[in-house]
Parts: structure tokens; sequence; C-alpha cells
């Protein structure tokens, strides 16, 4: 039972640590993970504002270069010349070479009125007429350089030409070129890793997205409208990316949006790395928190738990446990306080029970010597009469029989003292009629000293249902006990004295109720009624009877109790279990049991 107990401690000692670790563990990811999160979603912040930063000086940059060269280009006396011409097949033709200096992704050349006379692209090499509506807009709004044309991006810067000065020159038309922004979204990608898209009315004009990103972003594009730059989260497939966007609608051709991403999967890797780390030191502490627990259970529990059960030992009687002797030096403090409670102890009930002895013994002597000296004295007093040649064959017959009733109280107060002293041996319980138990207890207390002038009347029913498994002889005696003790107190009633008794059979329990109508129970000896030697107000008796009485009552599984008590009706009840056939049997099997006791009963008459 120890050993089950020790091993239960040790395993709650090691579930407690493991739960604590795993508690510990799992709120240190959770913070962990969170910190970090947040400083990679300031990070890549800050790279997608450093991003947008360097697009715009990228595109400063870029576009100066497309005036310069524009510059250059419309103070050539050749071009000059070739829009002086005025045939478009002419200029078409002449245009393509300086298109080829230029070097732009775009050159268009436009009369005096916008009207587009010739326009290359490295992707069409001749434009179309779609081209016309965005130009269109570039030269009437000189704060637009983005130009959206076939699904492509172009940043563009224009130029007009004119025969003479600036200033006073006759304007011949217009020169424009742009740069594709293909270039421009990887340049804005390498130097800090992020991805770039333009977006247009739901098309990717440009982007550094694989094919299934910019399907996914093309999708998501009308959740970006708006001005915010504020940095948002969406999902691309089954990556997410951190986003800022900027609105370039004002200096382009058509609505135009930047988004430029980060994606968060290198550093879900990196997190995903340190809470591996974390999970691995929080087993290693489990491991090491239960080599721990073991140490500190052999230490300190176990010590413990043999000191509990020397204390449930000493509780339940066994003296001679061993306290352990090892374990920390609270332990050990512990186990010598308890030895030495336990001496203490020890000596005390030694003392008391010497003293209970020594007052049990005492009440005892005291008692029996009365009734003793009291028997003594009318035998002695008698045999001295029959000594005496003074009295008739009558006389000496009345003497002899106070010698045999002195003898024979002798005898019976002897027999209380035996029986008291036996009192817990093995009953030996055979089938009896309880009727037939309570006809011979009256008839010994009809013939009984104590009887004599009282109205004895007995009630029961149907005695062959009164079968019990009893030991007969001290059932009887328990019932002579309680009837005497009833006569003992009616006698102060004189004449009236009267005692009934009655008799109830139960299913499982015999019910003997004494009733006197006595001056009742004085009020202070009901609670101990049932000690040995408790008596109150009688000339004789040893105090044993009721406490016989309710032993044997125990012994049969039942008991003794005072029901009530008062002037005119005091009333005992004795129960007894009836030892039947187990519950469950069939009726048949219980008459059966009935008719073999009654037949036992008229062989014994």
């Amino acid at each position: 039972m120890r050993e089950k107990q020790g091993v239960r401690t040790h395993v709650l000692l090691v579930v407690a640590m493991a739960t604590i670790i795993a508690i510990v563990t799992g709120l240190s990811l959770l913070l962990i993970r969170h910190q970090l999160l947040n400083q990679v979603t300031d990070d890549l912040s800050r790279d997608l504002d450093h991003s947008m930063s360097a697009f715009q000086n990228l595109q400063a940059e870029r576009l100066a270069t497309l005036e310069r060269e524009n510059a250059l280009l419309a103070q050539l006396p050749t071009l000059k010349a070739l829009m002086t011409s005025g045939d478009d097949l002419t200029i078409q033709n002449g245009a393509t070479d300086f298109w080829r200096l230029s070097g732009a992704d775009l050159f268009v050349l436009a009369d005096p009125s916008g009207r587009i006379v010739a326009a290359y692209t490295t992707k069409n090499v001749t434009a179309d007429a779609s081209l016309h509506p965005g130009l269109q807009t570039l030269l009437t709004n000189s704060g637009r350089h983005y130009l959206v044309y076939g699904g492509s991006l172009y940043a563009c810067a224009l130029r007009p030409l004119y025969f003479g000065s600036d200033q006073e020159g006759t304007l011949l038309g217009y020169v424009v070129s742009g740069d594709s922004m293909e270039r421009t979204v990887r340049q804005i990608s390498q130097p800090t890793g992020v991805e770039a898209t333009f977006l247009s009315g739901g098309q990717i004009l440009a982007s550094t997205l694989d094919t299934a990103a910019q399907a996914s972003l093309a999708r998501q594009s009308v959740s970006l409208t708006g001005t915010s730059r504020a940095p948002a989260t969406m999902n691309l497939g089954d990556t997410p990316f951190l986003s800022v966007r900027q609105d370039l609608s004002g200096t382009a051709t058509s609505p135009l949006q930047l988004v430029v991403l980060k994606s968060f999967a290198p550093a879900e890797l990196s997190i995903s790395r340190i809470d591996r780390m974390v999970l691995v030191v929080g087993f290693l502490a489990l491991l090491s928190g239960t080599a721990l627990m073991i140490v500190v259970s052999r230490l300190v529990t176990g010590p413990l738990e043999e000191l509990s059960s020397g204390v449930r030992a000493f509780g339940l009687g066994d003296i001679g446990h061993d306290v352990p002797r090892s374990g920390t030096q609270e332990v050990r403090e512990l186990s010598t306080a308890f030895a030495r409670m336990r001496s203490e102890i020890q000596k005390a009930n030694q003392a008391v029970l010497e003293s209970e002895r020594l007052a049990t013994i005492g009440r005892m002597a005291s008692s029996v010597s009365h009734d003793l000296r009291h028997y003594l004295a009318a035998i002695y007093a008698n045999a001295e009469f029959l000594a005496s040649d003074r009295f008739s064959e009558k006389e000496r017959a009345d003497i002899f029989g106070e010698v045999r009733s002195a003898v024979t109280g002798t005898t019976e107060m002897i027999e209380s003292l035996l029986i008291f002293s036996r009192t817990g041996a093995g009953i030996r319980r055979q089938p009896e009629l309880m009727a037939t138990l309570l006809e011979r207890a009256t008839t010994l207390v009809r013939t009984h000293p104590d009887g004599e002038g009282v109205t004895l009347a007995v009630h029961y029913g149907d005695a062959s249902k009164t079968a019990a498994a009893v030991d007969g002889k001290q059932i009887e005696r328990a019932i002579s006990n309680l009837l005497l003790n009833a006569c003992q107190s009616a006698r102060s009633m004189g004449p009236a004295a009267s005692v009934a008794v009655t008799l109830e059979a139960q299913k499982n329990q015999i019910l003997v109720n004494v009733i006197d109508n006595g001056p009742g129970v004085p009020n202070n000896i009901r609670n101990s009624l049932f000690e040995p030697f408790v008596s109150e107000g009688k000339q004789k008796g040893t105090g044993l009877g009721l406490t016989l009485a309710h032993c044997i009552a125990l012994e049969h599984g039942g008991e003794v109790v005072l029901l009530s008590s008062r002037p005119g009706e005091t009333i005992f009840q004795m129960k007894v279990a009836r030892g039947l056939p187990a519950h469950g049997q069939s009726d048949a099997s219980e008459s059966d049991y009935h008719e073999q006791v009654i037949a036992d009963e008229n062989v014994r008459t």
C-alpha cells in the first residue's frame, strides 16, 4: 500500500512539473512569436517604405534623363527638318533612325495639333491607334508622365519641337520618349528583396511576382483602391505578404496603383526555427525537472510518506512502526518530534488504562463486596439458626429456603461476572424460537425473589414466526436481565407493580419490548446506562444486568436501547438479527426454515 502511495506521489510530482513546464513553454512560445511577428512587421514596413522612397528617387532620375534626351533630340536640325516636310510617310520613315538613336522603349512624333504621326515601341514596333487617347492625355496634362498602353506601362517625357528658339520659334510638333516600367520594378525589387507590381483597373502592367501570385493580386485589386499607404497583410496563394500601395493615378493616363510587397515566408521559417529551439529547451527542461523531482521525492517525499505511514499505523494501534531516520533536516526533526510524541502518548495511555483498570476494579469490588456480604450474612445467620434445636421443621424449611436464595443470588452474581469477562467471545448460533426463549425467561423471573409481587404479562403473536438463529442461552439471559431490571424498578410501586413484555417479528430482526410502570430511569445515569457497575437506587445487584443484555444483543447483530422513560412508563427495546436465509430466497425456503426450527424445538421439549 505504501509503495502504491509512493508511486502515486512521484507521478503527481512529475505531472505537476510537466504541466508547469508545458505552460511556461507555451507562454514563452506565444510571447516570443508575438514579439518576433511585431519585429518582423516593423522591419518589413521599413523595407517597404525604403522601397517606395527608392522608387520615387529612381523615377525622378529616370524622368530627368528622358527629358535631357528629348531636349537633345529636339535640338537636332535633321529632326526639325523632318517635321517640316509635312508628309506623314516621310516622317514615319525618318523617325525610325531617331528612335534607334534615342534607345527608348517608346518613341512618338506628333504634329502641332497633337496628332500622332509616328509611334514605335519595342513590343509592337509600330503603335496602333489605341495609343492616341493616352498621348492626348500626356499632351494636354503636363503633370502626367505615366502612359498605359497595350497592357504595358511607360514612364514618358514630352518635348515640343520649335523652328527657331523655344520662346519665339514656330511649333513643329512634339517628341515623346518613354521607358518600360518592367525594368523599373526589377530595380525596385533588387536592393531590398521586395516585390513590386503596377496595377491599372485590375490589370497587371508590370510585376516581379510569379504568375500565380499575379493572378491572386489581380483578384484582390478591388480592395486596393484608395490613397492609404498604411501597411496591410494579404495572402497571395498560400504565402502571406505585407504590402504598401501608392496611388499614381494623378500622374498617369489611366488609374494606376503601385503595390510593393514583401513575403512573410522567410520570417516564418526563422520563427519556426526559434519555436523548435524553444520546444527543445522545454523538453530538456522537462527531462531535467523530472530527474529533479525524482531526487526531491527520494530526499523529501519518500521520508514524508514513511512518516505518514507511521502516523497511520500508530492511529491503528501499531506502536512498533519505524519512523524515517533519513531525508532533509526538517524531515528528520519531524520524525524525532513524532517519535517523542508517540512515546509520550503511549505513556499517557498506559497511565489512563491503569487508572481505568483500577477504577473498574474498585467499582466492581465495591459492588461485589456489598452484595457478597449481604448474601454471606444471610447464609451465616441462617446457618446458626439451623444449628439450633428450638425451631420446628417448618421453620427450618423456611430458613433453608433463605439460605438457598442467598446461595442462588451469589451464584447469579458470580455467573454475571463470568459472562461479563467472556463478552466478545464467539457465539454459538442455532435455530431457536424467540417465543420459547421469552417463555423460559419469564418463568425464571417469576420464581426469582425480585419478581415476587410483580404482575408479569407476556404478549406475542404466532410463535412459529419468531424463529431466529441465535445462542439460546445468551438471549434467554439477556431477556431475563431486562425483565429483572424492570421488576426491580416496578417493585417501588407496591401492589400495582407490573411489567409487560412484547415480541415483534420483522423481516430481518426480532424486537423485544420490556415495559414497566416504575418511577423511570434517573437522568444522571441515562448517558451511562449500559456501562458496567452503573446502578442507582437499588439495594442489591452488580450493575451488570443492562450491560450484559446490551453486549449480547450487539453480538447478535442488534442492540438494547431506552426508547422512553417517565414516571409510570419505562420502555427498553432489544433488537436481535434473525439470521434467516439470505434475502432473495423464495418464501418456500423461509417457510421450510421455520418448520425445521419448530420441529427441532419439539424434539428438545
